[in-house]
Parts: structure tokens; sequence; C-alpha cells
């Protein structure tokens, strides 16, 4: 993706977070020549360097990816339109445009089918505590029958991407002037909504963090 140096996200621990905090990533591969994308949910094991998620059976992905192409998955983080009515520049010179600021994370690699029974058994463990955990009252895999989960595992197909690369951006006005950052942190303060209230605390967390 286009990306330059303003919006060119290299701490890992703030890349490591944008995944873990949208984990549904959009996998594009290559499949008879043709571009192919599947949306699943992912886990990222940082000290393996791969990311793991599953696919049903059924889904042809396991069987026709090209092993010799890298695979990208793409994760979206926070976005939000951005009127140029909130720049103070707006008001000094009339030169300004709307635009939409946003995070996106891009993870190339090599894909690999698993058929392995112990570890889609552990990926779907891993995957369930992930997202149950802070739950009130977390469901389990032990919560359901043990031979209804065997059947449905046996109808899932394990997938890791082994990382070759990582691209993350986030377009946050960094390129904006003190000012018109601002008006735009309180622009979206007062539009109000979960949209605009957690990109205006992105905003302010970078410029407390710069």
């Amino acid at each position: 993706m286009y990306l330059p140096d303003l919006f060119h996200e290299q701490d890992f621990e703030t890349v490591a977070g944008l995944i873990d905090a949208h984990p549904l990533g959009a996998l594009t591969h290559i499949v008879n020549g043709a571009i192919v994308a599947d949306h699943l949910p992912f886990l990222f094991d940082a000290e393996a360097n791969v990311l793991r998620a599953h696919v049903a059976r059924a889904n042809p992905l396991w069987r026709d990816f090209d092993s010799a192409s890298e695979a990208l998955a793409i994760f979206t983080g926070l976005d939000h339109y951005v009127t140029p009515s909130w720049y103070a520049t707006k008001r000094e010179t009339g030169k300004v445009v709307p635009t939409w600021n946003y995070e996106a994370v891009h993870v190339y690699g090599r894909l690999r089918a698993i058929e392995d029974a112990n570890w889609i058994r552990a990926l779907l463990r891993d995957l369930t505590a992930r997202h149950e955990s802070p739950r009130p009252a977390p469901w389990a895999l032990e919560d359901a029958p043990d031979d209804f989960i065997d059947a449905m595992s046996k109808a899932v197909i394990g997938i890791e991407l082994s990382i070759t690369r990582i691209e993350a951006k986030r377009k946050l006005s960094q390129n904006r002037n003190a000012a018109d950052r601002a008006g735009v942190i309180a622009g979206l303060e007062a539009e109000g909504g979960e949209s605009a209230e957690r990109m205006a605390k992105a905003m302010a967390a970078l410029d407390t963090k710069a």
C-alpha cells in the first residue's frame, strides 16, 4: 500500500495491538492466476511469527492456494471521515479538502494447510479463549459434548501464514498542523458516536506520545 513516512507505523507493540483488536482479516491469495479473498478471524503468534486461522473443509482455499506466491492478510482498524470544516486552516485560507483517517495492517507470508487434529483443537481452544475471556461467564470448548467438538473439528482445516513482512499504516492527520489536528479532535468529540470518539482518542494518544 502507499505508505508515506508520516503514516508508517513501525512500533511492533502497536501493530500487534491493532491485529489483536481487529482480528477479522481479509486473506487474499492467488488461485489459478486469479485473486481470491476470504474473511477469517486470526490469532497472531508473535513469537512464532505466524498468523493462525481455520476454514471450513468445504472451502477450497486450503487445497487451491498457490504455495509459490505470497498471500496477504489485511486488517482494518479505526476509520472515520474528516470534514475540512474542522480545520483552523479553513478559516484562515479556505485551502482545505475532505479526507479519511484510518488504520490498516498488511501481513504478507506463505500459506500452509494443517489437518492435524491436535493442532486444530488447540487453535479452536485458543481462539475461543481469546474472545470469550472478557465475558462474565466465558464459554469453553469443554462446555460442549466432546464427540460434538470432535465432529466440528473434523469439519475444519487449519491455516497458517508464515510471515515474511508486515506493513502498517496509521493515517491520523499527522500531516496537519497542531491547530488543524486539535480541530479534528474537537470535531470528532462533538460529533459523538463510538467511531468518532475512538478516533478522537487515538489521535489524542498519538499527540501525547509525540
